[in-house]
């Protein structure tokens, strides 16, 4: 039967407490699969296994509940493998990269912030800063409304600044939030939103972070920040080129 994996941890790590429900309907016991100095915490994968709330928090409560005792480097939901022989293989062949991350991750929390434009205030914003809009507009007006040309011209204009500000407001974000993280990383672009955003911070110091998610919702009143957090470190497992991290010896 295929494997389920949850998370990895150091072979040292405390056992888990009795009870842990995994994925799967009936759930799955929850175990440990231990390979030299790391250890895997799986389940058997369920057949035909969907994104369901009641698997998607199982998923969620035993990262939570593995994360008590000492880091953990959480899996993504679904991340299943032939068998606990080729977890065992995996834990071998990478057991330095994953003794690495378990090291950079320890007493480290992952927080999404995205955000989005609120309409209205954007577009006073995109009046104020632009002259050339702020003088169609007003010219348009004193035309009663303008020409279709000019109506077509100035609704160009108005789509460019506000692009323009996404992308600023973007950069604006993460030099605000990067100085009180350890690194972030930035999630792949979708729709709906200008910023997406996965900031790495310690535990300890998440009311800092947060307090300065804050400062930029008072600087910037025309953006929507939606914050989530705090999660398992997952857009920092892997190290990517997105990721920008502090110079530190030898975080997603």
């Amino acid at each position: 039967m295929s494997t389920y994996v949850y998370g990895i941890t150091a072979g040292s790590h405390p056992s888990l407490p009795d009870g842990i429900d995994g994925v799967g309907e009936p759930a799955c016991r929850v175990r440990i699969i231990k390979e030299g100095e790391l250890a895997a915490v799986v389940s058997d994968a369920p057949e035909n296994l969907r994104p369901k709330r009641r698997d998607l928090l199982a998923h969620q409560n035993v990262l939570t509940e593995t994360g008590e005792g000492g880091p953990v480097l959480p899996m993504r939901f679904g991340s299943v493998s032939p068998d606990d022989a080729a977890v065992s293989s995996v834990l071998a062949e990478r057991a330095d990269h994953f003794k690495e991350r378990l090291e950079a991750l320890a007493g480290k929390v992952e927080y999404n912030v995205k955000a989005t434009h609120d309409e209205e205030a954007v577009l006073h914003r995109v009046m104020s800063e632009n002259p050339e809009v702020r003088a169609l507009t007003e010219a348009n007006r004193n035309a009663g409304g303008g020409s279709y040309d000019d109506k077509l011209r100035l609704g160009e204009m108005v789509v460019a600044a506000v692009k323009n500000r996404e992308t600023e407001d973007a950069a604006e974000i993460q030099q605000a939030l990067e100085p009180v993280a350890a690194a972030v990383s930035v999630g792949p672009e979708s729709t709906g939103w200008l910023a997406n955003l996965s900031f790495l911070v310690d535990r300890e110091s998440a009311d800092t972070f947060l307090a300065a998610v804050e400062e930029v919702r008072k600087a910037q009143p025309h953006l929507d920040l939606r914050v989530h957090g705090p999660l398992p470190p997952y857009s920092f497992v892997e190290p990517g080129p997105a990721q920008h991290a502090e110079p530190a010896p030898a975080h997603n």
